[in-house]
């Protein structure tokens, strides 16, 4: 069959796409809470940060990316902004960032995704590009903590389990 203009079939909308990052976020928040605290904090393998600061960088991207990209503004990404210094505190903000990525992310049109946007003012990328790699990003980090979970001992949860078990 010979796709024309009236049969273009669409791979995913944007409620899909949220909800396959939401998975994500769903999978690596329960990354962090499988970290004792200390660890959490402390534990790095070669040269590689610690958990809890990986955490801080995909907190620093996701609702700041969204919320930029719909109001429109390049401002500077800001790791140093947030601080934690416990699990509490890291999974507290971790949901906040969920909720403004939900309100922002809804607020984008169609239109936009295919449209060109600066990033904190460093990325020049179609929007849609920009939200793939914020999770692209979340996965690859996520990564690193199941290596680390794995180093202590500690059993990660399935990979595959991104949504609330039943």
């Amino acid at each position: 069959m010979t796709a024309t203009a009236t049969t273009t079939k669409q791979f995913l909308n944007a409620e899909q796409v949220l909800e396959h990052w939401q998975g994500h976020r769903n999978l690596t928040r329960r990354v962090i809470e499988a970290f004792p605290e200390k660890e959490l904090f402390e534990f790095s393998i070669g040269g590689m940060r610690p958990f809890a600061k990986l955490a801080v960088e995909l907190i620093s991207i996701g609702g700041p990316g969204v919320k930029g990209i719909v109001e429109n503004r390049m401002e500077a990404y800001d790791e140093e902004k947030f601080q934690p210094k416990t699990k509490e505190e890291l999974l507290k903000k971790w949901d906040e960032e969920t909720e403004v990525i939900n309100q922002y992310f809804a607020q984008i049109s169609a239109e936009r995704f295919q449209e060109s946007f600066n990033l904190f003012g460093q990325y020049e990328f179609p929007v849609y590009q920009n939200i793939l790699y914020f999770i692209d990003n979340e996965v690859h980090h996520r990564g690193q903590g199941y290596v680390y979970l794995r180093a202590l001992g500690i059993e990660p949860p399935f990979f595959w389990e991104r949504f609330p078990v039943m």
